[in-house]
């Protein structure tokens, strides 16, 4: 179980070189997004992450700018209005995630984990049960175990079993070959517009 304490220190030394090697990209992607509609770059939202902790994750802006405060009121399965040009690329390539190799340099999450949820959605963290609260033991990943088994559904009553099993079997092996698996899914373009879309 010692090899887990380097799960961290990976972590942050791949988000760093992540980071480095990807800064040129960023910065073209950044142009794309300000050129393509007005508002920030970045979207951050409040989520809960490690024992319930509420913290910014950041991703690349996909809709318009206070997409949120228009509503969520749109048949996901015919095309939302408030996704932009360039933002319906970015979810189609997943590539709105990037920005998370910040919250894992800054110690909020981890390349593999459960994903982190909204603080109100499915539950305030007072209202998660025994059971359910297990999933908050670790760092919310990037991607992880219920992210590529349920990558077509997301039904947190769902997820949320998968996620507390993920943690109740957690090892290197695991984590390594769930990091892997998350690299061959990476730009597949399927449940890109799932119900958990409520950013931009």
């Amino acid at each position: 179980m010692y090899i887990l304490f380097l799960i961290p220190v990976i972590d942050f030394l791949l988000a760093f070189i992540g980071i480095i090697l990807l800064s040129p990209f960023f910065l073209v992607l950044a142009i794309l997004i300000k050129i393509d509609s007005k508002g920030p770059v970045f979207f951050k939202q409040e989520r809960l992450g490690k024992n319930g902790k509420v913290f910014n994750i950041y991703k690349f802006r996909s809709m318009i700018d206070h997409a949120v405060e228009k509503g969520a009121g749109f048949d996901i399965h015919n095309g939302d209005p408030r996704i932009t040009n360039v933002g319906d690329f970015l979810r189609k390539t997943s590539l709105d995630e990037i920005p998370q190799l910040i919250n894992i340099l800054v110690g909020d999450m981890s390349f593999i984990g459960p994903r982190p949820p909204l603080t109100f959605i499915p539950h305030k963290i007072e209202d998660y049960n025994d059971f359910e609260r297990k999933r908050f033991q670790v760092k919310p990943g990037i991607s992880g175990l219920a992210a590529i088994r349920c990558r077509e559904i997301h039904d947190w009553n769902i997820n949320i079993p998968i996620d507390v099993e993920y943690v109740e079997h957690l090892s290197f092996v695991l984590d390594f070959s769930l990091f892997i698996r998350s690299l061959l899914v990476f730009f597949k373009t399927d449940n890109i517009y799932s119900n958990d879309k409520i950013d931009k």
